[in-house]
């Protein structure tokens, strides 16, 4: 179980498999680095951002699914672990943002889709939203995408919501987080945050 948790009250989760560009992403809303590697599962840990005057934190929980050199038992604790982060301090969470590759995205969970089995990607948007927290799906890497509303439409086909995709603009924000392009995540945030009443935590998601 990770212990790491700064002591601070509120907070917004990126979650997500490995080398989707979680720890990318964390560098551009906090404006700090992180390690981020091209290897699959370099963060193990959670990667936490506070800042010293506000009672928030932003964390980056470690990846799971497939990392070459990572034997399967270990992938199974840490989705184990990040599972259990998020249940302890669902409370806490004012949104939980689920990253995906654009590129491979689809193609994976229909690979992983099945009668006995449901995506990692799919399990987490339902097991987010049991917990009560709102799931953002933050589809990163759209500079790699060719037919854009098409590959949008199929992703909020595939977590089970009607196409078109833009009228779930709370819940699907296509992104390009190496080149800064976020801003439709932080709209998607900002709306969470006006429902919890935090407008005061909304400069944190500014371009």
């Amino acid at each position: 179980m990770f212990e790491t948790r700064p002591d601070r009250a509120d907070e917004v989760v990126l979650v997500g498999r490995s080398n989707v560009g979680k720890s990318t992403l964390m560098r551009e809303l906090t404006g700090h680095s992180f390690d981020a590697g091209r290897k699959p599962g370099v963060t193990r840990e959670p990667n936490h951002y506070d800042w010293a005057s506000e009672d928030f934190v932003i964390s980056d929980l470690p990846g799971f699914g497939f990392m070459s050199g990572v034997s399967e038992e270990h992938r199974e604790q840490i989705k184990t672990d990040v599972v259990q982060y998020l249940e302890r301090y669902a409370e806490n969470i004012l949104a939980g943002v689920i990253v995906l590759d654009g590129k491979s995205a689809v193609d994976i969970i229909d690979r992983h889709s099945g009668e006995d089995e449901i995506p990692h990607d799919v399990e987490f948007y339902y097991l987010l939203s049991d917990l009560g927290i709102p799931p953002i799906i933050a589809v990163n890497k759209m500079d790699k995408v060719d037919d854009r509303d098409e590959r949008l439409n199929e992703i909020a086909d595939r977590f089970g919501l009607v196409p078109p995709w833009t009228q779930w603009r709370d819940t699907i924000a296509p992104m390009t987080a190496k080149r800064g392009q976020i801003s439709a995540l932080n709209d998607a945030v900002n709306m969470h945050l006006e429902d919890a009443k935090r407008d005061d935590l909304k400069k944190f998601f500014t371009d």
